[in-house]
């Protein structure tokens, strides 16, 4: 039987822009079973799941549950668990890390601080002997969605990579309950960036960690920042395609102007360049399960359809109306040329 990311391969299925959005991710590890929604189908309690579901709704902050890959003993107790919180902007990504025995305490987080990337949001919950926030100086955080219930892509395409990494030597490997994009699977998240990366095999990641110990990403199998919504995330690549700088925090996502179908985003370089990306959406064909056992479904893509380079500061032409819906497989005319690789297409719907 075929499975949704054998489906996606098949077709090509653009990944860029298809990363879930969030500026900051916590990240709190629960082993044992994850249901579907692991927040509330997990050894955690629920009422605490749904009370951080609640808390960090509208902030930015994205909730997760983590675990070692490996064996799962269906344990209810936990001596202590650790937590990551991590900021992705450019110029200002950090992670920071404790060990508790109390995921309840995690409510009295500023989570509109953290979302904002200001760390002293974590001050409110600094009382009591494992409360105690560190800077995190480990390796690169490399979190591998494997949560077989979402979707079966997840367990049998992700479980065996996490595995594989752990067994190389890559120490910051964790499996993660959620990211988005089953039909994507083998899928993970890097962190502090929040670059996203789709079909990636243990080759692949291990070239994205070498990239980033340089400051540099890959993006190849890149599925984009998660800092940015999904408009943002495929001008910013488009944009990287077009001047092939590959630094890490290089550039900003400054605007997203508009309303679906139709978007300008305006992407700035840290030496002051800027320019101008249209982005449409446009739906995608033929039709494909967006999820295992899912109805056939026509997701939502984003196409870039012109890249205009402009003096910082001054406006420039609109390059994406409504209108340019309807012509987006149509060449467009630009300053530059758009870049013509996949990777300028992305998904808009939930992924």
């Amino acid at each position: 039987m075929s499975t949704c990311a054998t489906a996606s391969r098949d077709l090509s299925e653009p990944l860029a822009g298809t990363a879930t959005a969030a500026t900051t991710w916590l990240l709190l590890e629960q082993p044992g079973p994850w249901g579907a929604e692991a927040l509330t189908a997990s050894h955690l309690a629920p009422a605490v799941g749904r009370a951080l579901e609640r808390a960090t709704k509208d902030t930015g902050v994205r909730v997760a549950l983590i675990r070692r890959p490996g064996r799962h003993a269906d344990c209810h107790t936990h001596p202590q668990q650790r937590v990551f919180v991590a900021h992705t902007r450019p110029g200002r990504s950090w992670i920071r890390t404790t060990a508790l025995t109390e995921p309840e305490r995690l409510l009295a987080l500023d989570f509109a601080a953290l979302g904002a990337g200001d760390p002293g949001g974590l001050r409110p919950a600094a009382a009591g002997p494992d409360q105690g926030w560190e800077t995190y100086t480990g390796d690169p955080l490399v979190l591998v969605c494997t949560n077989g219930k979402r979707d079966r892509c997840c367990a049998l395409l992700g479980r065996p990579l996490a595995a594989e990494l752990t067994a190389s030597g890559v120490r910051g490997t964790w499996e993660i309950t959620h990211i988005g994009g089953h039909r994507f699977s083998p899928t993970l998240m890097v962190l502090p960036y929040g670059y996203a990366y789709g079909r990636a095999t243990a080759r692949s990641v291990q070239d994205v960690l070498d990239a980033l110990r340089e400051g540099r990403i890959v993006t190849e199998g890149c599925r984009g920042r998660s800092t940015w919504d999904r408009p943002g995330q495929a001008a910013e690549l488009a944009v990287r395609e077009l001047t092939g700088d590959a630094g890490a925090d290089a550039l900003t996502v400054l605007r997203t102007e508009g309303a679906a179908p139709a978007w300008n985003v305006t992407v700035e370089h840290a030496d002051g360049r800027r320019w101008r990306v249209g982005v449409v959406q446009i739906a995608s064909a033929p039709p494909r399960p967006e999820s295992c056992g899912s109805v056939l479904g026509s997701p939502a893509r984003m196409d870039v359809i012109g890249v205009r380079a402009v003096r910082a500061g001054r406006p420039a032409p609109t390059v994406a109306t409504a209108a340019a819906v309807t012509a987006a497989t149509v060449t467009q005319p630009s300053l530059e040329e758009p870049p013509r690789r996949a990777a300028t297409s992305a998904s808009a719907a939930p992924v």
